[in-house]
C-alpha cells in the first residue's frame, strides 16, 4: 500500500457495530463488563481505550509497513514516552546518549536518571571510535536523535547498531526520530530496537495536542512497555488520541510542502551576508547530506543558523512577523526560536559550551505559509538586526 494511502486508509474502528467513517472518541474511563469474573478487551482507560488502541495500530503501521507484529505506544508527552522507555533501567545500568540532544531529554537524565543510580554517558555519536569506547558491559541503553536538536546533526543509524550489537549486545538502540517522523525516517528498519516521538509536533502538525509515541518490533520489549504504560498510567487519553489521528492523515502532504519551503528558506539564509552558518542537512554544502539521505527521505522542516551575535539574533527573532517565538517545531504555522534559552535552557551554560552549542542559535520551524513571504520576512528583520550590530559596534569603537 502506499504510504498517502495509508495514512488515511485504516479501520477506524474495528467491531463497531455502526461502522463510522472517522474513529469516534471513547470518551469514557470504565466499561461494562458481560461477566464479574472475566474482563472483556477493555476495563478501564488507562489501560486500554479503543481511540487509543486505532491510534496505536496506525503509528505501527506506518513505522513498520511491512511488520504486523510491530507494536505502538502512546503518551502524554515526548517526555512522557522517553520516560516509560528509561524504565527499562535499573540502578547500575548504564545509559549511553548522544551529546546534542533536546534539553527536556538532558534534563530526565540528570535530575532523575542519575540520582536513583543510572550511569549516564554524553558521546558524540558523529564519533565512530568515541562511540564504541563509551560502551560498557553494563550498557543497556542507547540514546540519540537524527537529525540532532538544534544543530541537525546527522547520526548514521546504522553504524550505531552495528556499534551496539559489537560492543553492547545487551543495549536496546532507542531513536528519537521526532524531526523526520515516519514519513521520512524509519529506524526500525535500520536495526534499532525503539523509535520515539514527540507526536506534539510533525505527527500531530496543528499544535493543539501534547504527546509522545514508543514503536518497537519486538514482542518481549513490547510486553514490557506495556507494563510501564499501564502501571504509571501516562498513557494518551481517547480526545487526544482522536485529534493525534485526525492530524496524521496530512501528515504527508504537510511534510512534502513544508520541507520544499524550508529548502528554499535554507537556501536564502545561506546566501544571506548577515548569516554566518546554516544548519540543514538539504544543503550542497552539508557533509551530512550523502549520509542522511541514505537513511531518510527528505531534510525536513527545520533549520538552525547563526548570526555571530546573541544580541543580534535576540533582535532577529524578536522582529519576525510571520514567526512567532515558540518553543516547538513541527506544526503548520511557522515558529522561530532561541534554543540557549528556550528548549536548550536546562542545559547549564558551561555544558553548553563544552558540546559546542552557540548561544547566537536561532531554530526555525517551517509551516504552511508561502516561500517569498518567509523569506521577506526574515530579511526585514535581518535588516533589524544588522543596525543594533552595527550600533553596538559603532558604542563599542567610541568607548
Amino acid at each position: 500500500m502506499n504510504d498517502h494511502t495509508r495514512l488515511v486508509q485504516f479501520e477506524s474502528a474495528p467491531g463497531d457495530p455502526f461502522h463510522p467513517s472517522n474513529t469516534p472518541i471513547y470518551q469514557t474511563a470504565t466499561f461494562a463488563q458481560e461477566s464479574a469474573t472475566e474482563f472483556g478487551q477493555y476495563d478501564y482507560s488507562r489501560s486500554g481505550n479503543p481511540t487509543r488502541t486505532i491510534l496505536e495500530r496506525q503509528l505501527a503501521a506506518l513505522e513498520c509497513p511491512d511488520d504486523h507484529d510491530a507494536r505502538a505506544f502512546a503518551f502524554a508527552s515526548g517526555l512522557a514516552a522517553l520516560t516509560a522507555a528509561t524504565r527499562l533501567l535499573k540502578p547500575g545500568d548504564e545509559l549511553v546518549a548522544c551529546d546534542d540532544l533536546y534539553g527536556g531529554s538532558y534534563r530526565l537524565f540528570t535530575k532523575l536518571l542519575e540520582p536513583r543510580g543510572v550511569v549516564v554517558r554524553y558521546v558524540d555519536f558523529t564519533d565512530k571510535s568515541a562511540l564504541a569506547r563509551a560502551f560498557t558491559t553494563r550498557t543497556r541503553l542507547i540514546h540519540f536523535e537524527t537529525p540532532t536538536n538544534p544543530l541537525l546533526r546527522i547520526v548514521d543509524i546504522r553504524a550505531v547498531v552495528a556499534a551496539a550489537r559489537a560492543h553492547a549486545p545487551e543495549a536496546r538502540v532507542l531513536v528519537d526520530s521526532t524531526a523526520m517522523s515516519p514519513w521520512l525516517q524509519r529506524p526500525l528498519e535500520l536495526g534499532a530496537d525503539i523509535v520515539l516521538h514527540s507526536a506534539t509536533k510533525l505527527l500531530n502538525g496543528h499544535g493543539d495536542v501534547t504527546a509522545g509515541a514508543l514503536v518497537v518490533h519486538d514482542a518481549a520489549l513490547a510486553a514490557e512497555l506495556a507494563f510501564v504504560q499501564n502501571a504509571e498510567g501516562a498513557g494518551l487519553g481517547p480526545f487526544d488520541s482522536f485529534l493525534l489521528l485526525r492530524g496524521m492523515k496530512t501528515l504527508g502532504v504537510r511534510i512534502d510542502r513544508q520541507q520544499a519551503t524550508a529548502q528554499r528558506v535554507a537556501e536564502h539564509l545561506e546566501s544571506h551576508p548577515d548569516v554566518k552558518e546554516v544548519f540543514y542537512p538539504g544543503l550542497r554544502g552539508s557533509e551530512d547530506r550523502e549520509l542522511h539521505a541514505r537513511q531518510s527521505r527528505g531534510p525536513g522542516v527545520v533549520i538552525s543558523f547563526r548570526t555571530g551575535s546573541r544580541e543580534v539574533s535576540c533582535v532577529l527573532v524578536e522582529s519576525l512577523k510571520l514567526f512567532p517565538i515558540a518553543v516547538s517545531f513541527g506544526s503548520v504555522n511557522s515558529t522561530a526560536s532561541l534554543p540557549c534559552c528556550m528548549s536548550h535552557a536546562s542545559i547549564p551554560p558551561k555544558v553548553r559550551t563544552q558540546r559546542r552549542l552557540p548561544e547566537d542559535l536561532v531554530r526555525l520551524s517551517i509551516g504552511l505559509e508561502e516561500a517569498a513571504d518567509l523569506i521577506a520576512d526574515l530579511n526585514l528583520a535581518m535588516t533589524k538586526a544588522r543596525a543594533l550590530g552595527e550600533l553596538h559596534a559603532q558604542e563599542v569603537h567610541v568607548a
